[in-house]
């Protein structure tokens, strides 16, 4: 299979980079609980990975750029959801 050739941009500018097709992908949920009682779930779900042609990090590591999607579920006490009725309901 031949590599689809693309520009890409990396931090060091647009470069010239080839398209690595993703293997297997395992995307788990990153939980946050905050001080309100919320709960914020997100989920990066990868799309595309491209490779960097003749460019390199600090380490030495090819430059990757990665091309992705996020989810997000929020849940939220019954004291934040529009219409509740109580003193946290109120905007400040």
């Amino acid at each position: 299979m031949t590599a689809k050739r693309v520009k890409a941009r990396f931090p060091a500018g647009e470069l010239d980079a080839v398209e690595v097709p993703i293997k297997e992908s395992v995307e788990r949920w990153t939980e946050v609980t905050l001080e309100d009682g919320s709960v914020i779930k997100i989920k990066p779900v990868v799309i595309a990975v491209v490779r960097a042609e003749n460019a390199y990090d600090q380490d030495g590591d090819p430059l990757y750029s990665v091309k992705i999607n996020q989810v997000m579920s929020v849940s939220a006490p019954d004291d934040l959801r529009k219409g509740a009725k109580g003193p946290s309901a109120e905007v400040h």
